[in-house]
């Protein structure tokens, strides 16, 4: 009886042991899977970040670029009559400058820069009169305040000093005039001030790349 129920016995083994490998098997497969599902979800979830971060980044021009400036500061420009007004101001604040940048004989890129100062914001204050004479808008014909206060310190510098100082007023100014003007172009109804812009806007645009690349190789 006992030698009968032992090949029994044995079968019966066999059998639970096959069943608990299965059961392992399905188990770490399981397991596989699911970390492997995760992983890929994380990652697809890190690359829509980073391509949101992108598409952000894209939206916004870089520094020294030489273009209008969204986000940065504007001159004065709530009415067309407004916008006229500070737009002759900047032509007259770079006329100005380059002028006596010329005076005080500077070389090179500065000099190169004042008199293209001078040939093109003399060009657009002659377009801007025209316009402005229609609407009866008279345009100053001097700089502004703030450039009047701060001349007589620069009429102190000299040589390199007064390069510089020349220079990074170029930058700061034309970055001014071309947000104010892209600003304005974004708001203004008037189709003689919309071609004034989308005509003038390039021309202050180059002068501001111009300047940062003097800028930078002066750094």
């Amino acid at each position: 009886m006992l030698r009968a129920s032992l090949p029994l016995f044995a079968a019966c083994l066999l059998a639970l042991s096959s069943c608990s490998s299965n059961t392992e098997t399905k188990t770490t497969d399981t397991i596989s899977s699911t970390g492997t599902s995760g992983a890929d979800s994380s990652a697809s979830a890190n690359r829509s970040a980073a391509g949101d971060s992108s598409s952000k980044m894209a939206t916004q021009a870089p520094a020294g670029s030489g273009k209008a400036d969204p986000n940065g500061p504007t001159g004065p420009h709530a009415t067309d009559a407004e916008f006229m007004m500070t737009a002759a101001h900047s032509d007259q604040n770079e006329i100005q400058q380059s002028k006596m940048a010329l005076a005080k004989g500077v070389t090179g890129m500065a000099k190169e820069m004042a008199n293209k100062m001078i040939a093109d914001h003399t060009k657009s204050t002659a377009d801007l009169k025209q316009i402005a004479a229609k609407k009866g808008v008279k345009l100053p014909t001097d700089m502004d305040a703030e450039h009047k206060a701060m001349a007589p310190a620069m009429e102190k510098l000299s040589g390199k000093a007064f390069e510089q100082k020349y220079i990074s007023q170029m930058v700061a100014d034309h970055q001014k005039t071309a947000n104010t003007m892209a600003a304005h172009q974004q708001m203004t109804k008037d189709p003689a001030l919309q071609g004034f812009i989308t005509k003038t806007l390039p021309v202050v645009e180059s002068h501001l790349q111009m300047a940062q690349n003097d800028a930078n190789m002066k750094m």
